[in-house]
């Protein structure tokens, strides 16, 4: 698979319901995410066996938190699934692991005020993304915004994306944003009518207008 650097690309996460995520597919994000973590609202049913078809260029992306390899990577055959996101207290040597067996990691990670980018070092060998979401009571959805600037002495070669409450309103600056490794946004639960369920009717100008 080939990752360039850019332009900015869009992922939308916490997609659970056939009939929805054949709606948002049908905007062409680059990516959609689906979490498979029994404390979220947003878990993918066990009557997902299959993913409806999606345009080429979706990409799609498993999210686990502190989950086995063994059933990360039966999810991923089950499904097809093109990347992992792994949210939790996952190992450089776990995301060796899956990264071996032609997996592509994204490695999440909690970010505030005081969060040390050299923590990441020894994940730089073995993850193809990182993620930066804001710190919270919840591995990952809580919904705020962190201070982007804090991205500005990011000097690490992996990219990221950068996700935490992005909302229609953050289009212009997501736009003008030029942060050192920043490779994509993810979109989640300011896009959503109840969780998991998202509304493409909000999305559209929102990828319309990322992509201008």
């Amino acid at each position: 698979m080939n990752f360039s650097a850019a332009p900015l690309r869009i992922k939308v996460c916490g997609m659970r319901q056939p009939e929805n995520i054949a709606a948002v597919g049908a905007l062409e994000p680059d990516f959609l995410g689906f979490i498979f973590y029994p404390k979220s609202k947003r878990q993918v049913p066990a009557t997902l066996t299959e993913l409806p078809a999606l345009p080429a260029g979706c990409r799609t992306v498993g999210v686990f938190v502190d989950e086995s390899t063994a059933n990360i990577r039966a999810k991923v055959a089950q499904l097809g699934l093109d990347l992992v996101q792994l949210h939790g207290h996952e190992t450089p040597a776990q995301c060796a692991e899956l990264q071996a067996a032609g997996i592509p990691v994204i490695k999440a990670f909690s970010v505030d005020a005081a969060f040390d980018f050299a923590a990441l070092l020894p994940y730089v060998p073995s993850c193809s993304f990182f993620l930066f979401d804001t710190k919270g009571e919840q591995p990952g959805g809580n919904g705020t915004a962190f201070d982007w600037n804090i991205l500005r002495g990011y000097t690490l070669p992996v990219p990221y994306f950068l996700a935490g409450g992005l909302d229609l309103e953050h289009a212009p600056a997501l736009r003008e944003l030029n942060l050192p490794g920043l490779y994509a946004v993810d979109l989640n639960s300011r896009f959503e009518t109840q969780p998991g369920l998202k509304d493409a009717a909000r999305l559209a100008p929102m990828l319309r207008q990322l992509r201008t």
